[in-house]
C-alpha cells in the first residue's frame, strides 16, 4: 500500500475520532475544564511555593501545563478499549486500509485536544498573572516540548489498552497516571522533599520536561541543560512503546 493511501487511510480515523467530538461535546469540555480547574485550585487554594524562588503562580504553570500532557490519557484509553469490545476494529483490519490507521486516527485526534488545552491552559494562566519572558522562539520551543512529552504518554496509554482490552482494566490502569503525576516538581521544589523522595522526583520524565520548560518560558525553576533530557526521555518511550503498541495491534485476533 502506498504512502498516500495510508495517510489517507490515517485521516479517515482522525476525522472519525473528530465526529465523536460533536457527538458526545461534554465530554470533550470535561476533559479542557478539568486541567483548569486544577490550576485555578493550586493557584489560589492550595499554592504556596514551597522552597520556590519569585511568584508561585510562575512556577505553577509550566508545571500544570506539564502536568496536563499526562492527565486525560484514559479517553484514549477507554476509547480504544470499547472499539475492542465492541468488534469495531476486528472490522476495520477485515478492510483494506492500512495497518494502526485505527490508532493513528486516534492518536492524532487526541494530540489535537491536548493542542487545544494548552492554548486553553496558557490563557488562564496569563488571566492569573503568569508571564512566559523567554521570547517567541523559546514559548514554542516549549510547547514543542510539551506535545513530545504528550504524544509519548499517549502510545504508552494505547499499548496499555491494547493489552487491558477491557474498559473496566483500563479504569484500574489508569490510577497508575496519579503517582507519575504528582511525584515530579510540578508543584514544588525537589529541594523542599526529603532527599530520597526529591531523587525520585529528579529522575520522573515529567520533572525533565517541567524544568525544561520552566527553563524555555524564564520562569523560576527552571534549570540550563534540561532541555536535552525533556527531549531523550519521550524519545525513548516512543522506541519502547509505539513498537510495543503497533505489534500488539498486530496480533490481535491472532
Amino acid at each position: 500500500m502506498s504512502a498516500s493511501y495510508a495517510a489517507a487511510d490515517c485521516w479517515t480515523m482522525t476525522r472519525r475520532e473528530l465526529a465523536h467530538w460533536a457527538r458526545q461535546p461534554v465530554q470533550v469540555l470535561v476533559g479542557l475544564v478539568f486541567p483548569v480547574m486544577m490550576l485555578v485550585m493550586f493557584g489560589y487554594l492550595v499554592g504556596g511555593g514551597r522552597a520556590v524562588d519569585g511568584a508561585y503562580v510562575d512556577y505553577l504553570v509550566p508545571g500544570m501545563l506539564t502536568l496536563t500532557m499526562v492527565f486525560g490519557l484514559e479517553a484514549t484509553m477507554t476509547a480504544v478499549a470499547q472499539d475492542l469490545n465492541k468488534g469495531v476494529i476486528d472490522r476495520f483490519r477485515s478492510m483494506p486500509m492500512a495497518d494502526g490507521a485505527v490508532l493513528v486516527g486516534r492518536a492524532s485526534a487526541d494530540m489535537l485536544q491536548s493542542a487545544v488545552g494548552l492554548l486553553l491552559m496558557t490563557g488562564v494562566g496569563y488571566a492569573m498573572g503568569w508571564r512566559a519572558d523567554g521570547g517567541p522562539g523559546a514559548f514554542l520551543g516549549a510547547l514543542g516540548l510539551l506535545l513530545l512529552l504528550r504524544f509519548a504518554m499517549l502510545w504508552i496509554g494505547i499499548f496499555l489498552a491494547l493489552v487491558a482490552g477491557r474498559a473496566e482494566l483500563v479504569q484500574a490502569v489508569q490510577i497508575l497516571v496519579w503517582p507519575l503525576g504528582f511525584l515530579s516538581n510540578a508543584f514544588a521544589s525537589p529541594a523542599s522533599m526529603p532527599d530520597w523522595l526529591g531523587a525520585v522526583v529528579e529522575w520522573n520524565p515529567m520533572s525533565a520536561t517541567a524544568t525544561a520548560v520552566r527553563e524555555l518560558f524564564g520562569n523560576p525553576g527552571g534549570e540550563p541543560g534540561h532541555v536535552t533530557a525533556a527531549v531523550v526521555w519521550p524519545l525513548l518511550l516512543l522506541a519502547v512503546f509505539f513498537p510495543l503498541a503497533v505489534r500488539k495491534f498486530g496480533r490481535l485476533g491472532k
